[in-house]
């Protein structure tokens, strides 16, 4: 007569055996094939440094006369740079001093042409373009025939002034601004405003140009929109001069709102 426990037993013992036969096959079978991968990838691996460096041979001459070039190039640019860009960067800030000068005592036509013994923005743009000097002075120009009310020749020169200083950049777009405006731009005007008070936010420039979108939104009937620069004005900048003002305006736009 068969005993039932020692049959359970059994049982559970051959199952258990061939579980662990199974396991063991499963695993050896998985090592097996990352063995083989391991060994395809080596081939591929082992494959294509010998087709680089059959292809390095194949054209050794080809590789030399690039990496030469670059090199020349390299050395060319720096020479260029050494002994043309930087001596022209030195002389074109000397030549500037004058002109700079003219433009801080507000003698901006002496400024953009010069006085006959030194040279104006316009002298300095086209006689040394390559330099940061040159770029400078378009936005000497620029800001120049602003005051000179010559709003197209300002928007021209100030255009191609290049910059990406914190308070350089919004004054470019704010000024680009006040030209249009001039002109009668008004959209585009607002959207140059917007550039400038973007471009960077700080105590000297984001202010003022959300003051100059406030009022001329205000003049384009779009109070709510003013409503809610001057706003930000007196919770961002309430040291500054807009700030200091926005209550007044506020009160305006807020009557006029009902």
């Amino acid at each position: 007569m068969i005993n039932i426990q020692n049959y359970r037993a059994l049982t559970y013992s051959v199952l258990k055996k061939k579980l662990f036969l199974r396991h063991n096959f499963e695993y050896e079978e998985k090592m097996a094939k990352k063995k083989t991968t391991q060994e395809d990838n080596l081939q591929e691996l082992e494959s294509a440094l010998t087709k680089t460096e059959q292809f390095i041979e194949d054209n050794q001459k080809v590789i030399t006369y690039v990496v030469g070039a670059i090199i020349a190039v390299v050395a060319g640019f720096l020479a260029v740079n050494k002994f043309y860009v930087q001596p022209k960067e030195d002389e074109a800030l000397s030549q500037m001093f004058m002109a700079e000068s003219y433009f801080e005592k507000d003698s901006f036509n002496l400024a953009i042409n010069g006085d006959g013994n030194y040279l104006g923005f316009l002298d300095i743009i086209e006689d040394y373009g390559i330099t940061k000097s040159a770029n400078l002075a378009n936005y000497y120009a620029g800001i120049s025939y602003l005051h000179l009310g010559q709003y197209e020749d300002a928007i021209d020169y100030l255009e191609d002034f290049k910059t990406d200083d914190l308070l350089l950049a919004p004054i470019k777009e704010g000024s680009i601004g006040d030209a249009l405006l001039e002109l009668g731009n008004s959209d585009d005007a607002l959207k140059q405003y917007k550039k400038a008070y973007s471009a960077t936010e700080n105590e000297l420039t984001t202010p003022v140009y959300k003051m100059k979108a406030a009022k001329l939104l205000e003049s384009m009937d779009k109070t709510e929109e003013a409503l809610k620069l001057l706003e930000e004005i007196k919770k961002d900048y309430p040291q500054s001069n807009e700030g200091t003002a926005a209550d007044r305006y506020i009160a305006r736009l807020k009557n006029k709102l009902g």
